[in-house]
């Protein structure tokens, strides 16, 4: 099992100007996984360029692998930016993450979906799948599974004999970031789904490198999620301390950049 984690380094910055790659994940700190098997790796999301996705598959080669599957969590840019580095690879993705990719290609190629950096070639899937993938890595067997949480293309990985669960963002520590708030209380639902896989650890993209480098987090941070989602539904006054303070959950860690994510996250509920 490895993490490729960058970010949360004081005055470590893409650019000066505002964009994506920073602002969307070096500052709140972004991890891409890799299981490995023999010769063979599942790679969960190719990082936020195809220098970050380079180095993935140098190391991963360096230590035997020669058979890649990337797997992509959902279509947000700071999770495929690398995928061309994988481009003689199986790309596996939902439908729904196909989907989106292939209607924002020409906007994602040319920088103006979120500014720049552009990500040109964008990499589309090769493989998609509905609702529940069965994976074979090596002797591993893993599970894909199709779920909206975070966004309505969200795939996570389940691995069964480890009680492991890559749950790319549809968690994170300190707080989930709203994108779609109309479906909060779907999403809320859905993270009951993953409870109920009965995941000993989680690995979030997006989280505490300290936390994720002893094994990741409990199924708490499920709980701490739900909880967020409340608050924010019911109690939006409360400041980023003070949904720390009440979740009371050691699986959630205050770290001041998800200040700007929490206000974000109360106006986009407020205005619908």
């Amino acid at each position: 099992m490895y993490a490729f984690y960058d970010g949360r380094m004081d005055g470590y910055r893409f650019d000066d100007e505002s964009n994506w790659v920073d602002d969307g994940a070096l500052s709140l700190g972004i991890a891409s996984y890799a299981i490995v098997s023999g010769d063979a790796a599942l790679v969960y999301d190719t990082h936020v360029s195809v220098e970050h996705a380079r180095r993935i598959r140098s190391v991963l080669e360096d230590n035997g692998v020669r058979h890649f599957s990337v797997v992509l969590s959902h279509w947000h840019l700071d999770h495929i930016a690398g995928t061309e580095a994988f481009g003689d690879s199986e790309v596996i993705a939902c439908e729904r993450t196909a989907e989106v990719l292939t209607d924002l290609r020409p906007a994602i190629e040319s920088g103006s979906l979120e500014g720049p950096p552009a990500i040109d070639p964008l990499v589309l899937p090769t493989s998609t799948f509905r609702e529940r993938r069965s994976l074979s890595i090596g002797d591993l067997q893993l599970e894909l599974l199709h779920t909206e949480v975070h966004s309505d293309d969200a795939v996570v990985v389940w691995w069964p004999e480890e009680q492991l669960l890559l749950c790319g963002d549809t968690m994170e520590d300190t707080v989930t970031y709203v994108d779609e708030p109309a479906r909060l209380r779907v999403h809320r639902q859905n993270l009951e789904f993953l409870r109920e896989l009965g995941p000993a650890r989680i690995l979030p993209n997006h989280g505490d490198p300290d936390v994720i480098a002893g094994g990741g987090y409990s199924d708490g941070l499920i709980g701490a999620t739900q909880q967020y989602i409340d608050l924010l539904l019911n109690e939006p006054s409360l400041s980023l301390r003070e949904v720390v303070d009440s979740l009371a959950s050691e699986d959630v860690h205050y770290y001041e950049p998800y200040e700007r994510v929490h206000r974000h996250n109360v106006e986009l509920v407020q205005t619908g």
